[in-house]
């Protein structure tokens, strides 16, 4: 093509630029003809001014001319495919810079026709979603072309089980704009039991102006936008752990009602029984002794009038822990004493109790504590009669009742001899320093007659 000439004032070059098209993505070219009408040689500096300069370059970028030659330069145009160039109308000029004249500047300028593109970037939030009857998911859509569209959303599955519902159904979005749709699906019938349903759908996303265009041309849409998949779980109303969970519970109650009821109820009754029988005191006559007798010559608290009567008394010499031949008790009092030991581990100490002069203790009850849990060894003697030996570590709290009090003489001694192996940790969490027994004893202390 060979261009018009066009002067604009001494050493103005002739020039033209014909009309282009291009699509963003790609590229294209035009041409432009420059020619020298002055009587001199002249340079000229040629550069892309306008809304296209970014993405359009001439070469080359400078020529020299003779006085009534011309040169044709090439200039390329490649728009990137990208929502910021949009579709239509654009001007290209070309500033030509004469290198002698340079107030004789020209701009030509031509259209340059960006031609449209569609495209759209989509995407479904979560791909899977868990749920009784219903589920909600977001679609995040992006207009990726360069003209404004109309976005629609298809649901499609396999059966007929899902209902879907798009808030808002139809999206209106500019060139690079985004947007959100809330989508819900829904299943009229509940799994009651057994594994989760798990229901697989696909959503389409409609370009209206990409479908408008198509028919237009009776040509199909270029760009073809892969569906979305996603998933909605049907959870069961009741899982199966919760089944096995209330099988173990009906067992357990069944269990109790046939086995462990009865047998703690029998225990109770029996425990009943015991506490109401009458406990007999050291002047029963029990254990093989006449009340008042012994191997002494006291009267005792009796009401005999001789010698070993039978007026009630205290036990002699023949009852277990007895305080020894020539002595009688007569009516005492509920008395308790406590003896505390402390000790570090590897070491023993014993802890005593002196029963005072003039009087007998006939025990009933000792309770021993063990509160640290400390490891080691506890001996209790009653006067020079070793009652028990017990490992610390077997217990926490302990006691011992007897029937039958054993009695321990005036100036006889209660004793408990610890030996810590090792300290235990108390309710603080902390490791003790040393270990630290409670014993009580308990009964009653009698005055003592000759």
């Amino acid at each position: 093509m060979t261009p018009s000439a066009a002067s604009s004032g001494p050493g103005a070059p002739g020039l033209d630029i014909p009309a282009v098209s291009v699509t963003p993505g790609g590229t294209a070219t035009t041409s432009l003809t420059v020619r020298n009408d002055s009587d001199i040689v002249e340079a000229y500096t040629l550069e892309v001014v306008g809304d296209c300069a970014p993405w359009a370059t001439v070469a080359p970028a400078r020529i020299s001319l003779y006085p009534g030659t011309s040169e044709t330069v090439t200039i390329t145009l490649a728009p990137p495919r990208s929502p910021e160039v949009r579709a239509g109308d654009v001007p290209l000029g070309v500033r030509v810079l004469p290198a002698e004249h340079p107030e004789s500047v020209t701009v030509p300028e031509t259209t340059v026709h960006v031609e449209e593109f569609h495209e759209l970037r989509t995407e479904i939030l979560p791909r899977r979603r868990r749920g009784w009857l219903r589920g909600r998911y977001r679609l995040a859509v992006r207009n990726e072309g360069n003209t404004p569209t109309r976005v629609s959303f298809r649901p499609e599955q396999a059966g007929e089980e899902l209902r879907f519902g798009f808030v808002p159904a139809e999206l209106q979005l500019e060139p690079g704009e985004s947007a959100e749709t809330r989508l819900r699906v829904r299943i009229g019938k509940p799994v009651w039991f057994g594994k989760p349903a798990v229901w697989p759908f696909t959503v389409h996303t409609t370009d209206g102006a990409a479908e408008a265009q198509a028919e237009a041309s009776a040509r199909p849409a270029a760009y073809v936008r892969p569906p979305l998949e996603a998933e909605f779980v049907q959870i069961p109303i009741f899982p199966k752990w919760l089944l096995a969970l209330l099988a173990a519970i009906l067992a357990l109650l069944l269990a109790w009602f046939a086995l462990v009821r009865p047998a703690v109820r029998s225990a109770a009754r029996q425990a009943a029984d015991e506490v109401v029988q009458p406990r007999p005191t050291p002047g029963d006559g029990k254990n093989g002794q006449s009340p008042g007798t012994g191997t002494g010559t006291g009267t005792g608290n009796g009401t005999g009038k001789e010698q070993g009567g039978a007026g009630p008394g205290v036990p002699g010499g023949g009852s277990p822990g007895g305080t020894g031949p020539g002595t009688s008790a007569g009516g005492g009092e509920q008395s308790s004493t406590t003896i505390d030991v402390e000790t570090a581990g590897g070491q023993d100490k014993t802890g005593s109790y002196t029963v005072p002069q003039g009087k007998v203790f006939g025990v009933t009850d000792i309770v021993v504590a063990n509160f640290q849990g400390d490891e080691g060894v506890m001996t209790i003697t009653f006067g020079d009669r070793k009652i028990t030996t017990i490992a610390l570590e077997t217990f926490r709290n302990q006691d011992y009742h007897w029937v039958t009090p054993i009695e321990i003489p005036a100036n006889a001694t209660v004793t408990a001899k610890v030996s810590c192996a090792k300290p235990g940790t108390p309710a603080t969490g902390r490791q003790a320093q040393q270990c630290h027994e409670v014993l009580n004893v308990s009964g009653v202390l009698a005055n003592v007659s000759q």
